[in-house]
């Protein structure tokens, strides 16, 4: 009985053991089929995933299309939210304040707004065409926003007392940064970067709202034909599920790994 009550409840400092995740893991599974399922036959639905067979070249097409624009949006906004989070502490209020009214725009505003404000009016008059490229450039710029802030957070949770001792040892200011301040930002930044990788992954799938034919727009279009929405929506779930799980459990992996107490 003892033995038990152990795969189904632990004490707040205790660790679960790899039976009791997996019985507790796969007894959750089982209750979101059996609610989903029952949901199903509420509404008298039959799902029947037999025709996606025959878009498995489009739908291939498409997931690469989504990974594509994640990874190049990764990259560029890492590099948009580098240079804001250092033009938030320039000592030339312009650009300080440049970077400021910025990182507020684009987290007080929704995305699929930027989205359209971007493409058909700063686009346009720039004669940005390619819907790929362009739905880079906005997701980096939104996803920048968010990125400066993560960095900037991590270097302010840097006591400035830490600078002083290094420089008290002997250090450069050069060595100060390089030994003591980013390894520190690294650990605190690494985690919260990657489950932004995440978002990135989920937020490309508004880029169908200017035909970029990525994941989701392909899904569409293949719905638009077979009338079968239920089993192309159910199915898009799961294919965005097979990009942002991993990367869920490498940012909670990097988590504890760079979990300390101060």
């Amino acid at each position: 009985m003892k033995r038990l009550r152990k795969l189904f409840w632990i004490s707040e400092k205790e660790q679960a053991g790899w039976a009791a995740v997996l019985m507790n893991m796969l007894f959750v599974v089982i209750l979101w089929i059996m609610l989903f399922w029952i949901s199903l036959n509420a509404i008298q639905v039959r799902l029947d995933f037999s025709f996606l067979g025959q878009f498995r070249l489009r739908i291939w097409n498409g997931f690469l299309t989504t990974l594509g624009l994640s990874l190049s949006s990764l990259l560029s906004s890492l590099v948009i939210g580098m240079l804001c989070a250092a033009g938030q502490g320039s000592s030339l209020l312009v650009i300080r304040y440049f970077c400021s009214i910025y990182v507020k725009f684009i987290r007080g505003t929704p995305l699929i707004m930027q989205i359209y404000l971007f493409f058909y009016i700063v686009g346009t008059a720039w004669g940005v065409e390619n819907r790929f490229a362009a739905g880079v450039i906005i997701l980096s710029i939104f996803e920048g926003a968010y990125v400066a802030e993560i960095i900037r957070g991590s270097l302010l949770s840097i006591e400035g007392s830490q600078l002083e001792a290094a420089r008290a040892v002997g250090f450069t200011r050069r060595q100060a940064w390089r030994y003591v301040v980013l390894p520190q930002m690294a650990a605190r930044t690494l985690p919260p970067l990657t489950g932004q990788f995440a978002s990135i992954i989920k937020d490309s799938s508004l880029l169908s709202m200017i035909a970029v034919i990525e994941l989701t727009q392909t899904m569409r279009e293949i719905s638009a034909v077979n009338f079968r929405l239920f089993e192309c929506y159910l199915f898009l779930g799961v294919l965005y599920l097979c990009l942002t799980l991993p990367v869920s459990l490498i940012s909670e992996r990097l988590e504890r790994k760079f979990h300390y107490e101060n």
